[in-house]
């Protein structure tokens, strides 16, 4: 790929996902969050996380389905980072706006609500994975571990599944679809892997 066409899709993606933190900001000056401005900025982030993280899963399945598509590496970091941010911004939300920075309130509302503990739980997977995201890291940590750390990726964005599903109300369907994308990319990997195996077995045969 060319890089002045890199550099454009770079550029296209910085602004896709930067529109949503726009909203919310142009959305909070003007007054126009809807009746509860703080639900409404805690489910867009939330939501907006889940869905740049299954992205981000997304990548190496389609890499590997379609060679030419190698170029979709150099855009994972990015939005790793993405939904690191907006996962930051969600977790602020609740710090700030819910429990208005009391570590009383947050221990009380950890120990008590089971969302809120998975919520916390989802985030503090991400934080070593936002920290070692440079090629210095890399670097340091050497491929294998760094691989190996950045497989909480996994974990990390279940665990913000359920964290939806135990917030709403029984009954409510809305978490349906990001849990069907996130199944998808999670399954696409071990079910490739079977295909290889199996085309690896053939060809020997």
């Amino acid at each position: 790929m060319k890089r002045s066409t890199l550099i454009l899709l770079k550029t296209l993606s910085w602004l896709a996902c930067l529109w949503l933190a726009a909203q919310l900001v142009w959305g909070a000056v003007n007054n126009n969050l809807g009746p509860d401005p703080t639900a409404a900025i805690a489910f867009s982030t939330g939501l907006a996380t889940l869905y740049l993280l299954a992205i981000t899963l997304a990548i190496t399945p389609l890499r590997r389905l379609f060679p030419r598509l190698n170029w979709l590496i150099k855009f994972r970091r990015l939005l790793g980072l993405f939904a690191f941010f907006y996962a930051s911004l969600h977790m602020l939300t609740y710090v700030a706006l819910y429990s208005g920075f009391s570590l009383a309130a947050m221990q009380s509302d950890i120990a008590k609500r089971k969302f809120i503990t998975m919520g916390v739980a989802a985030y503090l997977l991400l934080l070593p994975l936002a920290f070692t995201s440079t090629t210095w890291a890399i670097r340091k940590l050497g491929g294998k571990n760094w691989n190996r750390l950045h497989k909480l990726v996994y974990f990390a964005v279940i665990c913000g599944v359920i964290h939806y599903w135990w917030q709403v109300k029984p009954g409510v369907l809305k978490p349906l679809d990001i849990t069907i994308v996130v199944a998808v990319v999670l399954l696409a990997r071990p079910i490739l892997n079977l295909l290889q195996r199996s085309k690896r077995r053939a060809a020997a045969v």
